[in-house]
């Protein structure tokens, strides 16, 4: 039997926190502990205070508080603990820094947006073997506070979770809903204000990423994955059913508008969306809209063939942590 080694995975981002716990060998990795999510909201507000709000760092200590218990029935090798955008915001995150280190005994290393589209490729395209995706792939990560466009694994001359170009861009569920979307249901003006900072975002990153040249999308994070479960008239969250289904970006389009232009009350009755995601959901609807539509025609104009759906994946920036921490401890 090979060498392995047993790790904690953990991404805590602008709106959930997520720990994983799985054996990494050279074949990869076997989870152990599944997935477990935390709605926290950490950027509470820090697009305008640039700071952690106190109830927020509170939301974050009881999770961390929750996963150390888990840690406890499961010793591991390592741990790695990785925080993204809305840390890399925050004034006073030396503070949550050390409230996490004291709970968990690792301190969170906040992580530039290049690394966590770097990781975001490496867990989304550790399984694209599973079906007939055509390289090169273009990984979309849309979180809180951020969201990530990746492209590499042209099938030719990079293997397929070789990163050829990244670009981390400050527009996220929250930052959009905090920022613009802040009447309920959101009104025509505000979403044309969103959508004008949305694009504005998209078209600065395509002057690093080409993503025209990508031939399938696949979007990893909650608001992708609920929204590909809306769209498939889900009546509850199934992630082995959304797990690689792919979705055309025709219906996607569809169910974004509807749900972006619902009250939070009308979203509420749908129970596909977790609870953590009711305020916010709508603001990344407009981001993954914008997203679809600008790389279809991007790739239209680059080829001549226009993108005409994505592949939704539970696996992102989260298994790319566990995966490639596993991979350096067996180096070492």
């Amino acid at each position: 039997m090979g060498k392995a080694v047993t790790v904690a995975g953990i991404d805590c981002g602008t709106n959930s926190i997520r720990l994983k716990i799985a054996r990494v060998d050279e074949h990869g990795m076997t989870e152990i502990v599944p997935r477990q999510l935390r709605v926290i909201r950490l950027g509470q507000d820090v697009d305008k205070t640039h700071r952690f709000a106190d109830e927020a760092l509170e939301r974050a200590y009881e999770a961390a508080r929750e996963f150390a218990g888990i840690l406890a029935e499961h010793p591991v090798d390592g741990i790695r603990f990785v925080a993204t955008s809305a840390t890399r915001d925050a004034e006073n995150r030396e503070e949550f820094e050390d409230g996490i280190e004291a709970i968990l005994g690792v301190r969170p290393e906040v992580i530039p947006g290049t690394e966590e589209a770097d990781l975001s490729f490496l867990g989304a395209t550790s399984v694209v073997d599973r079906g007939d995706l055509k390289p090169p792939y273009l990984v979309v990560d849309l979180g809180g506070g951020s969201t990530e466009l990746v492209i590499g694994g042209d099938g030719e001359t990079a293997p397929a979770t070789q990163v050829q170009a990244a670009y981390s861009m400050n527009i996220g569920s929250v930052r959009m809903t905090e920022r613009h979307l802040r009447t309920d249901p959101p009104t025509e003006e505000e979403i044309a204000e969103a959508v004008e900072d949305i694009d504005a975002h998209i078209d600065e990153a395509f002057r690093t990423v080409p993503a025209g040249k990508a031939r399938t999308i696949i979007g990893v994070s909650g608001t992708v994955t609920t929204m590909t479960a809306l769209a498939i008239g889900l009546k509850e969250y199934d992630h082995s059913i959304v797990d690689g289904h792919r979705l055309s970006i025709a219906d996607a389009t569809g169910v974004d508008d509807l749900f972006l232009r619902m009250t939070r009350e009308q979203r509420r009755a749908y129970k596909t969306i977790h609870p953590g995601r009711i305020d916010v959901v709508g603001g990344g609807a407009v981001v993954w809209n914008r997203v679809l539509a600008k790389v279809s025609e991007a790739a239209r104009l680059d080829h001549g063939e226009a993108i005409d759906s994505y592949v939704a994946s539970e696996h992102g920036l989260l298994d790319g942590i566990v995966l490639d921490y596993g991979r350096r401890l067996l180096a070492a």
